[in-house]
């Protein structure tokens, strides 16, 4: 049998991070500069039936049968070998390699579970469907954020932009005329279950002011859409500042995410906003009539860890 090797991207939540949880709208988009990537090759040399995973990035080398239950990328396998029907698969090896960032808002987690999926399916001859990838994905969400919105899987499997509303159909939908987003990193792991969990204790502590909260982000996210199909680009800017103002207000932004931001406005971005679950990770700032490399610079300035400059667009 020949290797077989799939990969996805990473994604950014434009608008509507935390409020998804809560039945408000989010828009999301891949980041194709990002991938995760799982190649699985023959088991030669392998004891019967033996499934050896490989994982540089996190000093990983196991069988996996000696993984954790709950260890997300074994779950990722059974969950893909269940969908296939198969209870004793021939020996195989899984490498995983991949450069989005940990824990930084980039789909890391969600982007590999696809990449295994598909690649060890496409193994075994039999291709899952986009729609059971992002189940097993979905899944797989649990463990690391344990109250998923499903946006993370949704985005990177189907690999385009999306409108996104808890419990219903996905929505992908047209960008009207591409355009530039400047991604910053804090260099600050930051889990987003811990993040999504502290969100819902202040919410269980004070509904009232919290759901104002989410709909004020809900509005946001549609505004966005409908500014993004019709081309309105301009319009982004203001929201994602207004956007970010309600995050702080949820208490999921740092004080290293509120230096980025504000050295990328003040660098020309447009607007600038978190992206994900905060606390750390990632921020975005819109680059419309400034050199997107002006804003990437003043944020490494700003103390970021990594930049990535991404067009946002149908064909990425």
């Amino acid at each position: 049998m020949p290797n077989f090797t799939a990969s996805a991207p990473g994604k950014i939540i434009l608008f509507g991070e935390h409020a998804v949880v809560y039945g408000q709208p989010a828009i999301a988009v891949p980041v194709t500069q990002v991938q995760a990537r799982a190649t699985v090759a023959p088991g030669i040399g392998l004891p019967q039936g033996e499934i050896q995973i490989s994982a540089p990035e996190i000093a990983l080398d196991s069988p996996l049968h000696a993984l954790p239950l709950d260890h997300a990328i074994k779950q990722a396998v059974d969950l893909t070998l269940t969908a296939l029907g198969i209870q004793r698969p021939t020996a195989f090896k899984l490498k995983i390699t991949s450069s989005i960032p940990l824990a930084a808002g980039l789909g890391s987690g969600a982007a590999v579970s696809v990449a295994i999926a598909r690649a060890v399916s496409a193994f075994f001859g039999r291709p899952l469907a986009d729609e059971q990838v992002n189940a097993i994905a979905y899944e797989i969400e649990k463990i690391h954020h344990g109250t998923p919105s499903g946006i993370d899987n949704t985005v990177i499997t189907y690999a385009q932009p999306v409108y996104f509303i808890k419990g219903q159909p996905i929505e992908a939908f047209e960008i009207g005329i591409p355009f530039t987003i400047v991604i910053g990193d804090t260099g600050i792991a930051s889990p987003t279950s811990i993040a999504v969990g502290d969100v819902r204790r202040a919410w269980e502590q004070d509904s009232t002011s919290y759901d104002a909260l989410f709909a004020a982000c809900g509005e946001i996210a549609r505004n966005a859409r409908t500014a993004i199909e019709q081309g309105e680009i301009g319009a982004l800017g203001p929201w994602m500042n207004e956007n970010h103002a309600v995050l702080q207000k949820m208490g999921v932004s740092s004080p290293e995410l509120d230096r980025l931001v504000e050295a990328a406005r003040a660098a020309g971005a447009a607007g600038a906003k978190l992206s994900g679950g905060g606390r750390g990770g990632n921020m975005i700032a819109l680059a419309r009539e400034v050199d997107p490399d002006r804003i990437a610079n003043a944020l490494l300035d700003a103390g970021a860890r990594n930049v990535v400059v991404t067009q946002v667009g149908n064909k990425q």
